[in-house]
């Protein structure tokens, strides 16, 4: 790991074992940006690699000279408007109306670690020789402004983090209007775009196309990152597979409103910007203030779509999430939510957790309808105290109560919403976020607060923080289910009402910061109706994310398979539930529901009670080989082998860290007549040692698992013989492989 510069050629070298990223100080002074990807030896001067012709219609910089021109320079900080005709990754409005900036070089500095950013989350190190971070100084001298790179390269691992913070050096005002994370400029276009999108109960699904020329982009306006479109991209070679080729993420650590983009211009050259969507952003930057881009972090793989996602599982894994839990293995819970809704009485819920304690669950999580007058969606939000009628004895004492069964509480806080039906809203009415003389829009007969007013997250962090001073809390789900409309802050002027999107998103930060450092043994949860806000950005202050409202095992499939994407395993909260499945009313059997639950989190959504003897058994089953290799399924090194997005059947793997275990999770969707033999080559096995198959018994090396495969033929391949059991659509295996003598 290291970063160089290069004086004679003005060169600046990024680099550890994996990766290097070249940038360069331009002839004009801006900073050009050279290379990313694969490690390369270090040279004196890279500026060959800087590319430059006459083309027609090009405007130049220099007068006679035809060949420098910034429409077909590749740029670290581009500015539309002076001869850039791209996309800019930034946009400054001044006193005099005009929006052009000239970012000049003035110096650098190299710090070992790397620096936090203020008020927002970002990936870290624990000792400063995990990294090095570079610092370009550039500025603009007619307005003042001043632009700081950073640039943190990993001792380990094939990732770059990068943002920006801006210093208003000037006597006058000025307006941001555009401030990207990053801007990567790459010399062609072979790539496959790699989207993750969908909407509600379907989110994160992968979608893949090829570049083409103009512009292509997944984007939030919603105030939260959405379950629409999520905040990463990939670019992939298009022979890029799984387990091989190249291929470059792209990941936003950012919960708000944002803007990732791909630019194909007339010469093939591809510019990549992510950052807070430009519309609906203005902020205003007074003499000697300073605004702070979220971070972007880039990866860069030559081992396929898996060697990405893995530089991003281990970084995101280790060095964004945090705290007591960010290494612990996760404990199981049972939510009451789906097993009663608004129904439930004190009783009702130590019910169902007598029986998840007979079970082997390890914590009770109370969901909506405890408190004020919520007993149905109406009304209570805003007002976070126990309702007596329906718990008598509070929440401390219902915490006390399952506490004495041996198991841990979980409680659910949707902190920042209101009804009207409040005591808070009738108290503070100026407090919602909504526009004057404009009509509002509700989302679950629920209004915003805006958590851009100091006081509004002062006051929901007392009423939050006074319940968990006095009731034993383990574990917090943190909920959001709307996004933002009308927005607009009563508590701002109009020339600051650009900024309301993002100060909402930094009062959610903050109160999270203060929650989880006066509370740092609770386990937060982040949920936005299931996966709308799952994002790095949630991860830093929660370690684990509700993936999706959408519980069914097979429609997980899609939604886990594509969060893998960019998201450990760890991370992802998933659950049995009940069936047929609330959202797609289907009958999926108890094995594969928990067959697939088990690459997450893992826990149930149910009344136990409910269940047949036979299914209890099974779940306590199913508990018992969770504790098991929990450890293993939420931090080994996971691979995607099959998608679900590409056939009938789905395969991932899980793999420990001295390759001596590993699970195999195989799914069919549909069952087959007179099928095919079928087999999956695996990966991330030691090609010298021994496997032992739990299914079967037999043995295998590891360069047979990885070269012709494990088969998976079962009795759909021919006709099925007498007295041998049929399988079921919506079928599942594990196999669990354990290194053996040969």
């Amino acid at each position: 790991m290291g970063i160089l510069y290069h004086e004679s050629s003005k060169t600046f070298h990024l680099f550890n074992g994996e990766i290097s990223y070249l940038m360069i100080v331009l002839a004009n002074g801006q900073l050009g940006q050279l290379y990313f990807g694969r490690r390369i030896h270090d040279r004196e001067d890279f500026s060959d690699l800087l590319e430059i012709a006459p083309r027609a219609m090009a405007a130049c910089p220099t007068l006679g000279d035809k060949t420098f021109s910034l429409e077909h320079v590749k740029q670290e900080l581009p500015v539309y408007g002076t001869g850039d005709y791209r996309s800019p990754a930034v946009e400054v409005q001044q006193p005099n109306g005009s929006r052009l900036s000239d970012f000049r070089y003035q110096g650098y500095r190299i710090e070992a670690g790397k620096p936090g950013l203020s008020g927002l989350p970002a990936t870290y190190v624990e000792k400063e020789q995990e990294a090095d971070t570079l610092v370009v100084e550039l500025a603009d001298t007619v307005t003042g402004l001043k632009a700081e790179l950073y640039y943190t390269v990993f001792a380990q691992g094939s990732a770059v983090a990068r943002s920006v913070r801006y210093v208003n050096g000037g006597r006058e005002a000025v307006y941001l209007e555009r401030a990207m994370s990053l801007c990567l400029d790459l010399p062609d276009c072979d790539y496959d775009w790699v989207q993750l999108s969908g909407a509600w109960a379907r989110e994160r699904h992968v979608i893949a196309r090829r570049l083409a020329m103009g512009i292509q982009s997944v984007a939030s306006l919603r105030g939260n990152s959405s379950h629409q479109h999520n905040p990463f991209l990939a670019l992939k070679r298009p022979a890029t597979t799984e387990q091989q080729g190249e291929a470059i993420g792209v990941s936003l650590v950012y919960s708000g409103n944002f803007l990732m983009q791909a630019e194909v211009d007339a010469h093939n050259c591809t510019r990549v910007l992510a950052g807070i969507h430009p519309d609906t952003f203005c902020w205003k930057l007074e003499p000697g203030e300073s605004f702070q881009t979220p971070e972007a972090v880039i990866a860069y793989s030559c081992q396929g779509l898996n060697g990405m996602s893995q530089a991003f599982h281990r970084l995101y894994q280790k060095r964004l999430a945090r705290g007591y839990w960010r290494d612990k293995e996760r404990p199981i819970l049972i939510n009451n939510w789906e097993a009663t809704f608004f129904d439930f009485t004190e009783e009702a819920l130590l019910q169902i957790a007598r029986k998840a304690k007979e079970c082997g669950v390890e914590m009770f999580v109370l969901d909506d309808g405890w408190f004020g007058g919520r007993r149905h969606e109406m009304a209570g939000l805003g007002d976070w105290r126990a309702n007596k009628d329906v718990l008598p004895h509070g929440i401390s004492g219902l915490a006390e109560m399952i506490e004495g069964m041996g198991m841990k509480f979980g409680l659910w806080f949707e902190p920042e919403m209101v009804n009207i039906d409040s005591d808070l809203y009738r108290s503070h009415p100026d407090w919602l976020l909504e526009t004057p003389n404009r009509a509002r829009s509700h989302g679950r007969n629920q209004y915003i607060l805006d958590f851009s007013r100091p006081e509004v997250v002062d006051t929901i962090y007392g009423m939050m923080a006074a319940i968990l001073r006095e009731a034993k809390v383990s574990y917090i789900k943190w909920d959001m289910n709307r996004s933002i409309t009308e927005c607009y802050s009563k508590a701002l002027p109009a020339d600051r009402q650009g900024e309301v999107f993002h100060r909402y998103i930094l009062g959610v930060y903050e109160l999270y910061q203060r929650l989880t450092e006066e509370f740092p043994h609770v386990l937060f949860e982040s949920c936005a109706s299931g996966g709308g806000r799952f994002d790095p950005g949630m991860l830093y202050y929660a370690p684990q994310a509700w993936a999706s409202d959408n519980t069914d095992a097979v429609e997980r499939m899609k939604i886990q398979y594509g969060s893998s994407l960019c998201y450990p395993i760890s991370s992802i909260g998933s659950h049995v539930s009940v069936t047929p499945n609330h959202q797609v009313d289907r009958q999926t059997p108890l094995h594969t529901r928990a067959n697939v639950a088990y690459f997450g989190t893992f826990g149930y959504e149910l009344d136990l009670n409910k269940l047949s003897e036979e299914e209890i058994e099974a779940v306590k089953e199913q508990i018992s080989f969770m504790k098991e290799y929990r450890s293993l399924l939420q931090f080994g090194t996971f691979y995607r082998l099959k998608s679900p997005f590409e056939g009938n059947e789905m395969c991932w793997m899980v793999v420990s860290e001295d390759q001596r275990t590993a699970i195999v999770g195989w799914y069919r969707i549909l069952n087959q007549v007179n099928a095919h033999f079928t087999r999956i080559q695996l990966a991330g096995l030691a090609p010298d040692l021994c496997y032992q198959n739990s299914r079967d018994g037999s043995k295998h090396y590891g360069d047979e698992l990885m070269g012709f495969g494990l088969i998976t033929s079962d009795v759909t391949a021919g006709e099925i013989p007498p007295n041998v059991a049929h399988s079921c659509d919506f079928e599942s295996r594990l196999y669990v492989l354990k290194a053996v003598e040969g």
